[in-house]
């Protein structure tokens, strides 16, 4: 969901786009992988993105046990969902790192279980605030048109991680 918000965004915004997800072995829980190209002409590749620019990492967990920073772009970004520092990660030197607390806003804002906080929606307004691709404006309407349940407590979340991203650099 957090792709097609996203894409859907940077849709409002003029831009040529694409999401999809990438299922890989299909059980509850697995890890999941979801793209969004974004350019401002037509897209004519339909792959998997091997260089991104940026990769936001929702669940901290998979951080050491997979290698979420995999072919990440020199001077690219990598968003996590922690509330640890970005000093705390050990990615190549090359690689910005931003961290926001999404697990803990999700939560204020009642997004998904005590246990299984829902973080899309959080993790998009801290991307919006780090890239120049999408603003924060078309997330939330983006939001609007794609959530039906919670919407308002969904935009709430993104504006709050909007405003608590932190930054290595």
């Amino acid at each position: 969901m957090a792709s097609t918000i996203l894409a859907e965004a940077a849709f409002i915004e003029g831009s040529q786009v694409q999401a999809f997800p990438f299922f890989g072995v299909e059980r509850r829980g697995a890890p999941v992988t979801a793209y969004a190209r974004i350019a401002k002409k037509k897209i004519r590749i339909r792959s998997a993105i091997y260089e991104p620019d940026y990769i936001v990492v929702l669940d901290p967990t998979l951080i050491g046990v997979v290698d979420v920073a995999k072919g990440v772009r020199s001077g690219g970004m990598v968003l996590v969902n922690t509330n640890k520092s970005p000093k705390d990660f050990k990615f190549r030197k090359d690689v910005k790192v931003v961290t926001v607390d999404a697990t803990s806003i999700a939560k204020r804002h009642g997004l998904g279980t005590r246990m299984t906080p829902i973080v899309n929606t959080p993790m998009l307004g801290a991307l919006a605030r780090i890239i120049e691709e999408v603003s924060l404006d078309s997330i939330i309407a983006s939001i609007k048109k794609k959530i039906i349940i919670k919407t308002d407590e969904n935009v709430k979340a993104a504006m709050e991680a909007s405003n608590l991203v932190t930054s290595n650099r």
